[in-house]
């Protein structure tokens, strides 16, 4: 795929200065416009508008919305005020709201001082909801048909209508009062007898979100019952717009996106990583290093506080960053495990004791078979090789500690995501960093514990 790209760029590059616009022109329009966005967005500055000038005004609307902000950003600059009146015509609405949101604000006084008023009215009323909110990316132009209309009228209704419309597959029934009653497909329409009734073709109870609900749970719903467009109705079951499958794709990447920067302990950002400057990245990473830097003192203070264990059995320094890392481990197996449960809507706070109770038993198996192989290889290899002193009470001190770390670091790990949860953060953050963090104390504390108890040191 990349190499295809780069041969389209340079074939670009080469049309744009020979002058050949024609040839140009009628190359980009036998491609997709997420393959012409890319290419253009590795193209020099200077040539972009040129480019994308060359565009039909549809196909330059679909480029554009598939184009990353800082693009989109130096297009516009370049464009004339009809020429962005015109992408914002072709754009749909659900489009022109990520636009305005993507922008700073002075070139969204300009966006919107180019759009008409009804367009203006409607990117406000979006706006309104919070975002990730079903609301927050819906888009307003959908099919609305009538109960009482006939398969013929409501097809004579979609050909008026359908043209400004995102999805025609499926058209809402609605009544007077625009409460939703039903669904009907195009294919069931098409098949019908021309005279049957909307009413007696629809599928009634149709599967909907409020405009509050977490835009998560709206491509939850979608994937459940494999909608490709989805009904957000108000407080009143009023139908006010649909969420289409190409929004739920963007919207379970920029989910998984963020999921992933927030389990690495990373700000999430919505740049591609080559277009985020040094500085960007810097201000993403340092905030939650230095937060992980002051809570990894507390290992630390743990050491010191057992300084006098370590010099009567130096031989247990050797064995710290092991027992910190298996338990590390241990907890992220968890905790990774819980945050998908809990993202797919496959667990709830309720269920925390069951999983608890599995986790522990799970945590039973995987410490006692880490301390029977870590004890053969105490005894076979370390003891031979590597730490003369290593003794039997010893090795036994750290196989028990071993256990008993993966055993707390597995129910930390499955538990404080959940809770996370049941706070209404996002399960997330519990991740790697912070349960590693913890159980790093905690199997310090496990360690010297037992060997001042089995030991007697301390």
């Amino acid at each position: 795929m990349r190499e295809r790209t780069e041969i389209l760029e340079e074939t670009f590059r080469k049309l744009t200065e020979e002058k050949k616009y024609a040839s140009l022109r009628d190359l980009m329009q036998t491609l997709y416009p997420a393959d012409i966005a890319a290419i253009l967005s590795d193209m020099p500055e200077k040539l972009m508008p040129a480019i994308f000038r060359l565009l039909p005004k549809d196909l330059a609307a679909e480029t554009f919305v598939e184009m990353e902000s800082d693009v989109k950003e130096a297009l516009i600059r370049s464009f004339s005020d009809t020429e962005l009146k015109a992408v914002i015509d072709e754009m749909y609405m659900d489009d022109a709201v990520d636009l305005i949101e993507e922008m700073p604000a002075n070139m969204v006084r300009r966006i919107l001082a180019q759009a008409d008023a009804d367009t203006r009215k409607q990117i406000n009323e979006i706006l309104k909801y919070k975002d990730d909110s079903a609301g927050s990316v819906m888009t307003t132009e959908f099919v609305a048909l009538t109960p009482r209309m006939t398969a013929e009228d409501a097809i004579e209704e979609i050909r008026k209508t359908g043209v400004d419309k995102e999805t025609i597959n499926t058209c809402y029934v609605l009544d007077e009062k625009y409460h939703l009653l039903g669904t009907v497909t195009i294919r069931t329409l098409i098949l019908a007898r021309p005279n049957e009734t909307c009413e007696s073709l629809m599928t009634g109870n149709a599967v909907s979100v409020n405009t509050q609900d977490d835009q998560e749970t709206a491509v939850q719903t979608m994937s459940k019952y494999n909608f490709t467009s989805l009904p957000v109705v108000d407080a009143e079951n009023r139908m006010v717009g649909i969420i289409t499958v190409d929004d739920a794709l963007d919207i379970m990447e920029e989910e998984a996106s963020e999921d992933i920067a927030k389990m690495a302990a990373i700000t999430p950002s919505d740049k591609p990583y080559l277009r985020t400057g040094v500085l960007d990245i810097w201000k993403n990473r340092i905030p939650w290093l230095l937060l992980l830097m002051v809570s990894g003192t507390f290992t630390g203070i743990v050491i010191s506080r057992f300084e006098n264990a370590l010099a009567m059995v130096t031989v247990l320094t050797a064995y710290i960053p092991m027992m910190m890392d298996t338990g590390g481990n241990s907890g992220s197996q968890a905790s990774v495990t819980i945050i998908r449960g809990l993202s797919l809507n496959e667990l709830e706070f309720s269920d925390i004791f069951r999983v608890m109770w599995k986790e522990f038993r799970v945590s039973v198996l995987c410490g006692a078979a880490l301390s029977l192989v870590n004890f053969g290889k105490l005894m076979l290899i370390d003891r031979r090789f590597i730490n003369p002193d290593l003794t039997v009470p010893i090795a036994a001190t750290i196989c028990l500690a071993m256990f008993c770390t993966v055993v707390i670091a597995k129910l930390v790990g499955c538990t404080l995501p959940m809770l996370a949860k049941k706070a209404k953060l996002d399960p997330a953050v519990m991740a790697s960093p912070f349960i590693t963090t913890i159980v790093d104390v905690l199997s310090l504390l496990v360690l010297f514990g037992l060997a001042t108890a089995i030991l007697h040191v301390g």
